[in-house]
């Protein structure tokens, strides 16, 4: 009679979960394993399994103390996590156990953590709020990824016992966009940035003058934006930022710790502006506005003072809305100005950066001139660039001057992936998934000092490049490798051991939206079919 009753009560209990399921339109939550702490992309400086996993249930707290940072980094875990799980997930002050996000002085530096996890619950530790929100980047990454979907999945939504425990390589870890060549909209600004976001990169380079457009607003020199922004590569409507379009990318970059870099490029990629601006041109004729792809044809007028007054008011303008220390001068490709002129430019350009209370960052070509103390180069150049360039750069490297590292032909995310990629430019060379993440930066421009190294830059120039999917096709799935060179000890190098942890990411970028480029070199099994 007692194995009777007990058959009808598990007949009973099947037949509820699947009424559940039926109503749900999911299927009985699977018993999975959790992700093993040592998954994650960038790879930990160290992870330690052990112990039970922690589950998210209906009765999870998010718990912040009393510290307005970590309540925000909360809060912004909780949008992730309550449209997936379906749970409250209330943030508060009070309690113990569930998720616990802690500020408290330690060996973390300014954007490292401690993430704890057992049966009781995951705290994450760190000593500054860029910790605490890196560390929840890790923590969404040890969850399933349908954590990442927006509507109420199955779960179980477990986190691997053990501790990790991390801090970045480089303090610079930059992605940067052009919006000049084709113009994105504040939202698909901010979609980039969220993404960005997952990798623990921490600077925007924001590409906002080229050639095809002038995307910022100037109030002294309006007719930049309304005139010189009103097109783009292939003729399109192109566009630009209102001051406020542009304040709320750095304040949402911001709420993602990601320092926004603006750069307005100079004395070259100027056609917008000479054409906006008739005097800024030497013989005092503006030419058309451009739509091409071509570099290297256009120069602002080194003799004129004018020339001057206008750097003086874009750049007084550009620092009073930008809240971080640097400002990008270019300085790339100045083909059309003598390099007598372009020393001469340099020159005046770089205290009127210091001036408005900003670090100077230019292009490489900027050691060809005399770099301001401070200042940072970052390197374009090609495996194959000459001796002579490399030996420039490694030069002002040992007399101070900072390095960045955007190698085009490893880093460059325009770059074709083979000849068939229907997207990007091959100028230099096709970069596959492994090219592009097997190398060392503090090993690559021969001179240059270790400790003048200050991280990495991943661009994306769009001269083919008109969405957001096109941008992420081209992202993914080198922009995770990049983001790791510039977080993860040298020690975790491993093309071997990478793919496969590379691999386990685009059942996220599915859940996510994202659109990728399924590489065969990278071993997907069912992800993206």
């Amino acid at each position: 009679m007692r194995q009777h009753r007990r058959t009808l009560r598990l007949l009973g209990s099947l037949l509820l979960v699947a009424m559940a399921a039926a109503v749900t339109g999911a299927a009985p939550a699977p018993q999975a394993s959790p992700t093993p702490l040592d998954r994650v992309v960038p790879a930990p400086a160290s992870a330690d399994p052990g112990g039970s996993p922690y589950r998210i249930t209906r009765g999870t707290h998010i718990r912040v103390g009393g510290s307005h940072e970590a309540r925000g980094v909360g809060e912004y875990l909780a949008r992730i996590l309550r449209p997936s799980t379906g749970y409250r997930l209330p943030v508060t002050a009070q309690g113990a156990g569930g998720i616990r996000l802690r500020l408290a002085e330690g060996p973390f530096g300014a954007e490292g953590y401690r993430l704890d996890s057992g049966r009781h619950g995951v705290t994450i530790t760190a000593a500054r709020p860029a910790g605490l929100f890196h560390g929840v980047q890790t923590l969404r990454q040890l969850l399933p990824a349908a954590v990442e979907k927006d509507s109420v999945q199955p779960g179980p939504w477990l986190v691997a016992g053990g501790t990790i425990t991390d801090t970045p390589r480089y303090g610079w870890r930059g992605a940067m966009l052009d919006v000049s060549r084709h113009f994105f909209t504040v939202d698909q600004v901010k979609r980039y940035i969220d993404q960005l976001a997952l990798y623990k990169i921490n600077k925007l380079h924001l590409h906002l003058s080229d050639d095809q457009g002038w995307r910022i607003a100037v109030d002294s020199w309006p007719r930049l934006a309304t005139y010189g922004g009103s097109t783009e590569v292939g003729g399109g409507p192109g566009g630009f930022y209102t001051k406020a379009d542009y304040k709320e990318i750095v304040r949402y970059a911001a709420s993602r710790y990601l320092e926004v870099v603006p750069e307005i490029d100079m004395p070259g990629h100027t056609n917008a502006a000479l054409a906006s601006y008739a005097d800024l041109n030497c013989d005092g004729v503006a030419p058309p506005l451009y739509t091409g792809t071509e570099v290297g044809f256009s120069s602002l007028c080194v003799g004129k003072e004018i020339t001057y007054d206008f750097v003086d008011d874009v750049i007084r303008e550009l620092a009073a809305l930008t809240p971080g220390r640097y400002l990008h001068i270019g300085g790339d490709e100045a083909h059309s100005t003598s390099h007598e002129d372009y020393v001469k430019f340099m020159d005046r350009v770089q205290p009127i950066v210091a001036k408005y209370g900003k670090t100077v960052v230019g292009w490489h070509q900027l050691t060809g001139a005399t770099p301001a103390k401070g200042a940072l180069a970052q390197y374009w150049g090609l495996d194959g660039t000459s001796a002579e360039e490399k030996e420039r750069v490694a030069k002002a490297a040992q007399n101070g001057t900072g390095v960045i590292l955007s190698p085009a032909d490893r880093v460059y995310l325009d770059m074709k992936y083979t000849k068939e990629t229907p997207l990007g430019l091959s100028w230099a060379g096709y970069v596959e998934v492994r090219r592009s993440y097997d190398w060392d930066p503090g090993a690559y421009l021969p001179g240059v000092p270790g400790g003048a190294v200050r991280g990495v830059e991943a661009p994306m120039w769009s001269e083919t490049l008109e969405n957001s999917g096109h941008v992420e096709f081209m992202a993914f799935p080198r922009l995770p490798g990049v983001a790791e060179l510039g977080w993860s000890p040298a020690g975790t190098h491993d093309w071997e051991r990478y793919k496969g942890r590379l691999a386990a990411q685009a059942e996220r970028w599915d859940a996510l939206g994202i659109e990728w480029y399924r590489s065969p070199q990278v071993p997907w099994g069912s992800a993206g079919r």
